[in-house]
């Protein structure tokens, strides 16, 4: 299975929002009342809210493609972009997700990579991330590459106050 990545440029926020939506829903419908997930994925992941973090220059998204379908995407933020952690050398992992058909094939060691690749050019001394507390296999994902959580914080899904945990991978 070849897998291509390449950065997202504002032409593909349609297929952004699409594969966004998608594996969010995949991820978390089973686990979240209809509502909050409607409401997530109506203001987090609304068209002007993509371009919007799209057209910011510490922001990065990156698709994996298989025979020209997407099948994941990354989210990237540095400086001024990183959510809950400011700290400028950093390199924030905002997002991984990849469709649950492609779950298990290395696909989000992929995108790892960029990250870790983006983390070198910038000079990162780590890379950070926040994880639901109750997503075993994320949580298994990043620990197997070498992230330990360090913390943890408040993570809104619609009217829903979750905890994610903060894991950090030294460089």
């Amino acid at each position: 299975m070849s897998v291509h990545t390449r950065r997202v440029t504002k032409g593909d926020l349609l297929l952004l929002q699409d594969i966004s939506k998608t594996t969010f829903w995949e991820a978390f419908a089973h686990s979240n009342t209809e509502a909050d997930m409607a409401m997530y994925l109506e203001e987090q992941l609304s068209l002007d809210k993509l371009k919007t973090e799209l057209e910011n220059p510490h922001t990065e998204f990156y698709f994996a493609s298989l025979e020209n379908q997407v099948i994941a995407y990354l989210k990237l933020n540095f400086g001024t972009a990183q959510t809950a952690i400011k700290d400028k050398a950093a390199l924030e992992i905002e997002r991984i997700y990849v469709l649950k058909a492609f779950h298990r094939k290395k696909i989000g060691t992929a995108l790892l990579a960029i990250a870790l690749q983006k983390a070198k050019e910038i000079q990162a001394p780590f890379i950070w991330l926040g994880v639901w507390e109750h997503n075993k296999q994320a949580l298994d994902f990043y620990k197997q590459q070498g992230f330990e959580a360090f913390d943890q914080h408040i993570f809104k899904l619609g009217n829903d106050e979750q905890t994610d945990l903060l894991m950090c991978l030294k460089l």
